[in-house]
């Protein structure tokens, strides 16, 4: 069973257990900084990525990093269970599916946008505004800027991707020229 199965079903049992989305919140933020934690402090990971680090010495290690985080209960019985099984090496596919999860639970779908500089704030949230309109959904978008583009907007929701670039609108300039 590959990892990304294994934290999709620690995901779910997860969101199972939450009771409403505050604490479903709560729980990611609890969740990614504990991640956080494990990427940038090698002798965390060390710690408890090794095979050599008995279970019950990971448990006691989760167990003071996460109460000192002030993470939720039900995160910190997530962790002592992962540290029981060896499984935190898959904290990082079980973050990413959790947010997957939560989003689907609030009906949010998450859109990519690419743009040649950055965007402002209110920018975005027209932009954001424009493709919830579209897509009957409720939209949480990412805004990235891209070098290669020259100029315009290319958002990519789910499957279907909105392109609005400059290069594009010369392509269709020149096929309306040449046609």
């Amino acid at each position: 069973m590959s990892s990304r199965t294994s934290a999709t079903r620690y995901a779910k049992a997860l969101l199972d257990v939450t009771s409403n989305d505050a604490d479903a919140a709560k729980l990611e933020r609890d969740l990614t900084t504990f991640l956080d934690l494990l990427h940038t402090s090698s002798e965390l990971r060390q710690a408890l990525l090794t095979p050599s680090v008995p279970a019950s010495g990971k448990r006691g290690i989760v167990t003071a990093v996460s109460e000192r985080i002030g993470m939720a209960p039900t995160g910190v019985r997530m962790l002592q269970l992962l540290a029981d099984r060896d499984r935190l090496g898959m904290m990082a596919d079980l973050v990413t599916v959790f947010r997957e999860r939560l989003l689907d639970r609030r009906k949010i779908v998450r859109a990519e946008l690419r743009s040649a500089v950055a965007l402002t704030p209110d920018e975005v949230k027209t932009i954001e505004t424009e493709l919830g309109a579209v897509t009957g959904m409720n939209v949480a978008v990412e805004a990235v800027v891209d070098p290669d583009l020259i100029g315009g907007v290319l958002a990519k929701v789910g499957s279907t991707v909105y392109d609005g670039t400059v290069k594009s609108q010369l392509n269709r300039l020149r096929k309306q020229l040449v046609g």
